[in-house]
């Protein structure tokens, strides 16, 4: 099986993580921005990727990792409705804890008590987490996939009685060729 593209990558091992935890600020240079949008280019309505950022951070607690921070980027969008270019701010709240896996796939190991809502641990494969690619997968979920600008909104059509009739053309197709009511 091929590894995934990951074009952005801040690996950190589990065992560098101190007891009391550690804390990260990474910025995507230019170069990076420019593979990230083009990983996310299925967006119709994204153009440009002008800033990427994470904060984060990790605490552990035995074999549980627990990571939390916030992504943020301005990227160039072109609005839905107007379709005239525009700015979106992203900032992503991440929260999630990794628990290793037994064969460096799959489930985690061992039982956690999950709370109500809570979600499931992420599995931990090969004692890494990639703070890169976690920042990019935020990312490329909070992104608006319908973006508007401020103030616009959809407006619906109406039709005044002078106005010609979606099926005129049909109905006058229709009498000429001596069709009529049964």
């Amino acid at each position: 099986m091929d590894k995934p593209v990951v074009p952005w990558s801040v690996p950190v091992a589990v065992d560098d993580i101190p007891e009391h935890g550690l804390h990260f600020e990474i910025d995507a240079p230019a170069s990076v921005r420019a593979q990230v949008l083009a990983l996310a280019e299925g967006l119709s309505t994204l153009h440009d990727l002008t800033s990427l950022s994470a904060v984060f951070d990790l605490t552990r607690g035995g074999a549980k990792v627990h990571v939390t921070g916030h992504v943020r980027a301005k990227v160039g969008q072109t609005c839905v409705v107007t379709l005239e270019p525009m700015e979106s701010a992203i900032d992503e709240a991440v929260d999630l804890t990794f628990l290793p896996t037994a064969t460096g796939a799959g489930e985690p190991v061992g039982e956690i008590e999950l709370r109500h809502n809570e979600e499931p641990p992420e599995p931990l494969a090969g004692g890494m987490i990639d703070l890169g690619a976690l920042a990019t997968e935020f990312l490329v979920l909070g992104i608006d996939p319908y973006p508007r600008k401020s103030g616009v909104e959809f407006g619906s059509v109406t039709i005044g009685e002078d106005a010609p009739k979606p099926f005129a053309a049909l109905e006058a197709l229709k009498k000429r060729l001596g069709g009529g009511e049964p």
